[in-house]
């Protein structure tokens, strides 16, 4: 669960919701994306919904990465992201059960693709990655490009596919973790400069015509499905396939399918039936088929209560060590003051939240890691001095609360990069979910300061730190600001990652029923951009939306 992530000096406001971050999934034709692309902007989802008011009950949500309808629930003031994906970990942080991998295999132009597209249809979970095995065809030498242009290069032999990137793929996706997917061009017969990003997933579907030929892929299935389609038809279709997707000509279609297509059908693909679980006679017209599919594997997933077990977790233990509060001067308690008086008008709240973000910034800065450095004075003098020893620091804000943080974050860092994560608490579940999110290139060299306005049980910052570690980003280079905090929250997120720095402006002892932080600041988000409140009336910015 969008571009690839890209260097970004302003987060979007809103941002638009993609069916999973940076679009994970594979097309046949070797271009990764979604199981659904009509949900990539967030301009043309509004226009297709009426304004809702706030009494209406909210519609149920739509977790399929196939469903066509926007995920959107609109009242007067405020829009809400309905569809995301859940938590993929545990309360301790990792992982609380591996993607569920799905192979399908078959001769070229079988349906594979139609099949998994109608599973991912009838699965009706969130967050399912479609990767194609067309994108991992090897890099051809000069010489195999002049073959492949006269239609004498054999694309389907073993030889022709890196199975090492495929495996090393499959494991990171299988783990939850962030890949880089390489992108093939079949009219130029190379892979394109830029590669497309992909995010692990309940359910990795991953189709190619040698899905099963190396044993080590395959152990790496969880269900093997090989779909059987006459080869007439499957002549056909290529045939339609390649002349209007591939700009391929007639002749050479044919020429190559009786050259190199069909021989290895009969030698490579078609022995490897009975490796399968399952096979689907007819393909995407096999209803019965599909239907047995799917049943085995809701029967595989399990649910993940998060912020369940967050509640009952870590209490009455002592405040981590990684925790540090800005000291509470009167200053300081004269601000909370006004910003948790109820009272208190939208123009104060503003200012005087932006003096205490900018408090907690320079605060925060005091434990970046810094070096002994000497430098010349105007007058000529040395001054042994310090310099910051990283490579560059980063700010990412959890949208919407967090977003608010960026102005204070930029007075006092020079050129910082910013990135930004949407997460936002379902209304039916109660857990919450990513929406989306765009973080800066090479972010795991970097510092970052993971920015949230009020942290109660710490489910959101612990999704928006696992993002982090799935981007290679170091856990002790995350500093994770709030302007306040319950113990419950530094608990868990210390608890998971005891290697984050959380630091804050306050600590209040408790949460209610309602996960609302007491004595509290209410929601953040509403008080801070003037919006009406959640029907729920969660008051902290894991219940993100956009304003």
């Amino acid at each position: 669960m969008a571009a690839p992530p890209a260097s970004a000096d302003a987060a979007p406001s809103p941002p638009p919701p993609p069916a999973a971050p940076d679009a994970p999934g594979a097309s046949a034709g070797g271009q990764s994306e979604t199981a659904c692309e009509d949900r990539s902007n967030a301009g043309s989802l509004d226009r297709l919904l009426p304004a809702v008011g706030t009494g209406r009950s909210p519609r149920k949500r739509t977790t399929s990465q196939c469903k066509s309808e926007p995920p959107l629930l609109r009242t007067s003031k405020r829009t809400i992201y309905t569809a995301g994906r859940p938590p993929w970990y545990n309360e301790h942080g990792t992982q609380s059960k591996e993607a569920f991998a799905i192979g399908l295999g078959g001769g070229s132009a079988s349906g594979k693709t139609t099949v998994a597209r109608m599973i991912i249809e009838a699965l009706d979970v969130p967050w399912v990655v479609l990767l194609s095995m067309d994108s991992f065809y090897k890099v051809l030498t000069q010489q195999q490009q002049e073959q492949a242009a006269h239609n004498d290069f054999n694309f389907d032999h073993p030889d022709a596919f890196d199975f090492d990137l495929i495996i090393s793929t499959l494991k990171k996706l299988k783990q939850g973790r962030s890949v880089q997917v390489p992108i093939y061009d079949f009219t130029t017969h190379s892979r394109k400069k830029d590669w497309k990003t992909l995010y692990g997933a309940n359910v990795i579907i991953f189709e190619g015509i040698m899905a099963f030929a190396d044993k080590t892929l395959l152990e790496l299935l969880d269900m093997r499905i090989f779909v059987d389609t006459d080869s007439d038809i499957r002549l056909v279709r290529r045939l339609r396939r390649d002349i209007s997707e591939r700009g391929r000509d007639i002749e050479g279609v044919i020429k190559q399918y009786h050259k190199f297509v069909k021989p290895a059908f009969d030698q490579y693909i078609q022995p490897t039936m009975r490796l399968a679980d399952i096979v689907v006679p007819r393909g995407s017209g096999n209803a019965v088929a599909i239907d047995l599919i799917v049943q085995h594997v809701h029967s595989q997933l399990e649910e993940v209560s998060l912020r369940a077990a967050l509640a009952s977790a870590h209490q009455s233990h002592p405040l981590p060590q990684t925790l540090s509060v800005l000291k509470s001067t009167p200053q300081v308690r004269g601000m909370h003051t006004i910003i948790r008086d109820r009272e208190t008008s939208r123009d104060e709240f503003i200012f005087y939240s932006k003096r205490l973000m900018r408090l907690l910034i320079e605060h925060a800065l005091s434990f970046l890691p810094f070096q002994d450095c000497v430098v010349q004075t105007p007058q000529g003098q040395d001054y042994a001095g310090k310099c910051y020893a990283g490579k560059q620091i980063t700010g990412v804000s959890i949208l919407r609360a967090g977003e608010t943080m960026e102005p204070a974050l930029r007075a006092v860092c020079k050129d910082v990069r910013i990135g930004t994560i949407l997460i936002q608490t379902n209304q039916l579940t109660g857990e919450p979910e990513l929406h989306y999110l765009r973080l800066p290139k090479d972010i795991s060299d970097d510092h970052v300061i993971l920015m949230d306005c009020t942290v109660s049980t710490g489910a959101a910052a612990m999704m928006a730190i696992r993002v982090l570690l799935d981007h290679d980003v170091p856990e002790d280079k995350i500093f994770l600001l709030s302007l306040l905090m319950a113990e419950m929250g530094v608990h868990s997120v210390a608890y998971a990652f005891p290697r984050v720095r959380i630091i804050t402006t306050a600590v209040d002892k408790r949460v209610n029923d309602l996960f609302r932080i007491i004595p509290g600041i209410g929601n953040f988000g509403d008080r801070y951009f003037g919006t009406d409140a959640v029907p729920d009336g969660s008051d902290e910015e894991e219940v993100a939306s956009t304003g």
